[in-house]
């Protein structure tokens, strides 16, 4: 009876021990894995042909934050690049030429307390509902209080895609130029 006494206690110290060796690789699988915000901070692909319509602020995600895109109507870019003293040749500088196509691409938050902007069609600007500033289709202020224009994400292009959350070239060309800022 000792043996067969043994030999079970054996046993079930075995299949605890592999129960914990199970246990313990799963919880160091779940420390190694990516945290949901380290995953948030990566990077967002964008392919610019799929916003078709214009005139229509579509609405993307990066790093949690709200990303503004408005594919321009021939006639805003007309409207733009008119001798009015409503645009500057920086807002036509703000502009991410693709696919044939004008495009604002912005963090849509706005840059006096972080409020979230609403789009206007009818007027094509964006309206910060908290407090009345007033951002044109270029992302530039037109009525503060905000004094700066949108914030434009890093990114590089791949042909007709915008990785954002790279940093390119081009990107720093803006960011050289002041496009990101008003002059106010």
């Amino acid at each position: 009876m000792g043996t067969d006494r043994r030999g079970f206690i054996g046993k079930a110290f075995g299949g605890v021990a592999a129960v914990g060796a199970v246990a313990s690789l799963y919880g160091m699988k779940r420390t190694w894995d990516m945290l949901p915000s380290v995953k948030a901070n990566g990077f967002t692909t964008l392919d610019m042909t799929k916003y078709t319509k214009y005139n229509h602020n579509y609405i993307e995600k990066w790093r949690g934050k709200p990303i503004f895109i408005i594919r321009k109507s021939p006639q805003m870019v007309a409207e733009m690049k008119s001798n009015s003293n409503k645009y500057k040749k920086q807002d036509q500088q703000r502009d991410i030429f693709i696919a044939g196509s004008h495009f604002l691409m912005c963090i849509g938050i706005c840059t006096h307390l972080g409020c979230i902007p609403n789009y206007q069609p009818e007027d094509q600007n964006y309206l910060c509902p908290c407090h009345g500033s007033i951002f044109d289709f270029s992302g530039m202020v037109t009525k503060g209080p905000a004094l700066i224009g949108y914030n434009i994400p890093p990114f590089k292009r791949d042909g007709n895609k915008l990785i954002l959350g790279l940093d390119s070239p081009e990107y720093q060309k803006l960011i050289r130029e002041h496009a990101t800022q008003n002059e106010m």
